[in-house]
């Protein structure tokens, strides 16, 4: 994202988008475009959500504008898993958008869920991947995560720019929501971003006080909080990554 945050929407946008805001991934916003300024991309898409008020992220995926969204898979996942840091199994990625980050952790020793509210996004995901080799680990499924429920639970679930997409009354129930998605001794990854002191959003700014705010009380504490080196460069120095796991108490209950 940019060196400096932008409000991504004005308090009347907040109010008439909120409904389906606060359920959207921001993957690049605050870079925006490669070719334009930050402050045009933002403009851009509060156009399109005023033009579109019940379905304006989806129109802004038909339209092929979706500036937050890194075309690539996250690096420091992608060194996680080249490492054999993450867990095998069953593993979750809310917000997907267009899937990379899906794909990059699949394997056949991990089965990989991206879920996204946006009916476009998931059609984008499933023409990029849904002929490569490694189609048979992984499913896109379209659904709202605060509603979606699954048969089986996660072994992962990886959390990036989803956090500070949702309005910040709704973090303790984004934190029940992965609690029950969790397996007992499951993991959560979060890359906390953006760690600064701008107002408004979304994106809105996150802490990690934030996280352990809503997550302590489900049970989850903390078992690494560092500076994530291999951010993109915009933003460097604003980004943590964290790891988290149920205490031996609350896994046990």
């Amino acid at each position: 994202m940019r060196s400096s945050i932008l409000p991504f929407c004005c308090s009347s946008a907040i109010r008439i988008f909120a409904p389906y805001c606060h359920r959207i991934r921001f993957k690049n916003m605050t870079t925006g475009n490669l070719n334009e300024p930050p402050s045009k991309s933002v403009n851009k898409i509060q156009r399109i959500l005023h033009s579109n008020s019940t379905n304006g992220w989806d129109k802004c995926w038909e339209e092929g504008f979706t500036p937050w969204d890194l075309g690539s898979p996250t690096p420091v996942l992608v060194h996680l898993n080249n490492k054999g840091s993450l867990p095998k199994g069953r593993a979750l990625v809310p917000g997907c958008g267009s899937g990379h980050d899906v794909v990059a952790i699949a394997c056949a020793e991990r089965y990989v869920v991206g879920l996204d509210i946006s009916d476009n996004a998931i059609k984008k995901a499933a023409e990029l991947f849904s002929s490569t080799p490694k189609a048979e680990h992984f499913t896109f499924l379209k659904g709202d995560f605060f509603t979606w429920s699954s048969a089986q639970l996660f072994d992962l679930i990886f959390d990036y720019t989803f956090f500070c997409a949702i309005e910040p009354e709704l973090r303790s129930q984004w934190a029940r929501k992965i609690s029950d998605l969790l397996k007992p001794d499951g993991e959560l990854i979060t890359l906390m971003f953006p760690i600064d002191d701008h107002e408004g959003g979304p994106p809105y700014k996150v802490s990690t006080a934030d996280y352990e705010e809503v997550l302590h009380p489900v049970g989850f504490r903390a078992t690494q909080i560092v500076d994530n080196e291999l951010a993109i460069a915009p933003r460097r120095g604003r980004e943590k990554l964290g790891r988290w796991k149920r205490t031996a108490l609350q896994s046990s209950l």
